[in-house]
């Protein structure tokens, strides 16, 4: 029988953040207790950044350089897969809690006046929404409003989300429809369930807003004395600096920390519902986030630039077919590119030839590839912001806008940032993993280049390479490989 799939994103959260990663505060039991009935990826990242472009990796198993969703409402190319429609091919019906955060492609759109061509917030093709809360949370609004409280908008009663009981929180809402659908299944569903918290505003449930003392949250990594220019721009942006006073900080890292562990207790209670319905044993649960959180970190908030903490993302998933593995934590570099080629194996379907990520199942059933990557990688492009600061450039001839870009290929030792301007960084893990110490060594500078060109070298678009037209046919080449070797 084919399994069940529970697909789980939440936003913005940390890889550090969990107490089975060694979180000296953060307390996340139901999150570490799956991570002990599955697999633990402790090395894991997201490809770009905010929420539209990371999402965008995650559902088509594409790098930014492929995909080319750069930011917030640049619209997904509609002849992309993704893990919806892969679904389908797999004869399931995938439905949807939450939002995805794609934007149409307006060559689809139903003529000027769609109304998708106006909203970044839209459904990832091939899913049909069951629970529909991105833009104006209206049926969580609803619910509240049915309980007797007062809001003025989405933003306002997500920012006084601890005004309220825990039990009226959009987490708490959430789970409550997916817990109800669930319920009333057969076997071979496919759910997407898209959390917004942790996801600012910084404003934690109940008494989850009064878990972690804000004496106790300890401090964020410090800027370096004299930023670069690029970290100097994102240090200006009000959205992205981080608060200056000292009380204002602490504050926001302790409801941070509060609504890491409210949806962390969401999670045990659709746990603790598989188990209820006989489900927990039939169904592949997949855990992961968009991107993650700054959280002060280098004098910034919010998942901008090259840094290691906007990136680094949890990563647990539990197949109940492969309990040898169970336990374990991985740390080889994994990518949320990797999540659709997963879950692509677990319906037992091709992987896409567009698919730049690798399917973690060797991991999953105990072993270890020997020829598993040895970096990760990462891009954020920032050319929205400056437009907004009011910036003008010349197009197409110079190419400005595609110069606001950068790349990080990320090892054990070192991080290599090259910008689309032309210049680099390059920080020395190995003598300081805070990325406030930059490598002097050229020639480990050198190689470094190097590996990351070679990497995009080998990453650009396949969908046709391997394939010739010839003979009355198409056909692959060379005869009998697959495309992923």
């Amino acid at each position: 029988m084919a399994p069940n799939v529970l697909l789980i994103t939440l936003d913005q959260f940390r890889g550090d953040c969990l107490s089975a990663a060694g979180h000296p505060l953060v307390r996340t039991p139901h999150l570490d207790e799956l991570a002990s009935h599955g697999v633990r990826f402790a090395r894991h990242y997201s490809q770009s950044s905010p929420c539209s472009p990371g999402r965008a990796s995650l559902y088509t198993g594409m790098y930014q350089m492929n995909h080319r969703v750069v930011a917030n409402g640049t619209p997904l190319d509609a002849r992309f897969d993704n893990v919806a429609l892969a679904a389908r091919r797999a004869g399931r019906s995938p439905v949807l809690f939450g939002y995805t955060d794609q934007s149409i492609d307006p060559r689809v759109a139903d003529g000027p006046d769609d109304p998708r061509l106006s909203n970044y917030e839209g459904v990832l093709p091939g899913f049909e929404c069951l629970l529909d809360l991105s833009g104006s949370h209206a049926p969580w609004l609803e619910w509240l409003a049915e309980r007797g409280a007062t809001v003025k908008g989405a933003r306002h009663a997500l920012s006084t989300e601890h005004e309220r009981p825990a039990g009226l929180s959009v987490s708490q809402f959430m789970t409550d429809t997916v817990i109800d659908w669930i319920g009333r299944q057969g076997s071979g569903w496919f759910v997407h369930a898209s959390y917004l918290r942790p996801h600012p505003p910084y404003s934690a449930a109940g008494e989850w807003s009064a878990a972690y003392d804000e004496g106790e949250v300890g401090e964020p990594i410090a800027p370096v004395g004299a930023p670069e220019k690029f970290h100097a721009l994102m240090m200006e942006l009000e959205n992205t600096k981080a608060p200056s006073d000292p009380a204002e900080l602490r504050r926001m890292r302790a409801q941070y920390f509060g609504m890491v562990s409210e949806v962390d207790h969401q999670m045990g209670r659709l746990w603790r519902a598989l188990r209820d319905t006989g489900q927990w044993d039939d169904t592949v649960i997949v855990v992961t986030a968009d991107h993650a959180e700054l959280l002060g970190d280098h004098g910034l908030r919010e998942k901008v630039g090259y840094w290691e903490t906007s990136q680094h993302i949890p990563c647990i998933i539990r197949d109940p077919r492969r309990p040898e593995a169970h336990g374990t934590v991985i740390t080889s570099f994994t990518e949320n590119v990797d999540i659709m080629p997963t879950l692509c194996d677990v319906m037992g379907i091709d992987v896409p030839h567009q698919c730049d990520g690798l399917p973690l199942t060797p991991f999953l059933e105990g072993t270890d590839p020997p020829w598993w990557r040895d970096a990760a990688h990462w891009e954020y492009d920032w050319r929205f912001a400056l437009i907004q600061l009011g910036a003008e450039f010349a197009w197409p001839w110079k190419r400005s806008l595609e110069k606001q870009n950068l790349c990080v290929h990320r090892t054990d030792d070192i991080a290599y940032v090259q910008f689309g301007e032309g210049r680099h960084l390059c920080f020395d893990l190995a003598a300081d993993p805070t990325w406030r110490t930059e490598c002097t060594d050229q020639s480990r500078v050198l190689r470094a280049a190097q590996d990351l060109l070679t990497w995009r070298m080998q990453m650009t678009d396949r969908q046709h390479t391997g394939f010739l037209v010839e003979n009355g046919g198409t056909g692959r080449w060379p005869a009998g490989v697959p495309w992923r070797e």
